[in-house]
């Protein structure tokens, strides 16, 4: 076999697997803004305006979902390779749990949210102690101004320049404006 035939028929066979998952993508909005994407129809509580995208031939309301779980019609894959016992004992076990809940991926979920709100709260903490840390120095730099010491700083060539009363007045006028903004509670 060529290599040529070889990738062609790589292609096509990737082609034919992609087909079927592509066609059978439900797209829609929740309440809450949400975007879902799945492969089954969205509840019958979403509107349908807020259905995005529909697998190509589906253009009516989509079907409920099962109050009693997955369906026993032959052919779902609840009933493939199960027996009949094992069917119905997977379907009373799904009819328990809450429909469209899985504990696991609540749980997951719960512990992201937990992480993103310690990250958070680990940001605003650091971004509190820069706060605290810029008020102290301006607080300083503004009393040394305002003391009247002659303060001198090195220029682009590496001089040193004393500050003249008009330099002196927009810094401390930079500083004030450090402090007002740091120095003030943080708005919540």
């Amino acid at each position: 076999m060529s290599r040529s035939a070889a990738l062609l028929l790589v292609a096509l066979s990737g082609a034919a697997l992609l087909m079927p998952a592509e066609a059978a993508q439900w797209k829609w909005r929740e309440a809450n803004g949400r975007i879902v994407y799945s492969d089954r129809p969205p509840p019958v509580s979403i509107p349908d305006k807020a259905i995005l995208q529909r697998p190509r031939g589906m253009t009516s309301q989509p079907v409920p979902p099962s109050p009693t779980g997955p369906s026993l019609v032959p052919g779902t894959p609840a009933v493939i390779g199960m027996p009949v016992g094992a069917a119905a004992s997977a379907a009373a076990g799904a009819a328990s749990a809450p429909a469209g809940t899985d504990p696991a991926l609540e749980a997951k979920r719960r512990q992201e949210l937990q992480a993103q709100q310690a990250a958070s709260a680990a940001a605003a903490s650091k971004l509190a102690a820069a706060r605290t840390e810029n008020c102290s120095r301006a607080r300083g730099q503004l009393k040394v101004l305002d003391d009247g010491v002659r303060i001198a700083r090195t220029n682009e060539k590496g001089e040193r320049e004393i500050l003249d009363d008009k330099a002196r007045a927009a810094e401390q006028a930079r500083l004030r404006a450090v402090v007002a903004a740091d120095c003030a509670p943080a708005a919540r």
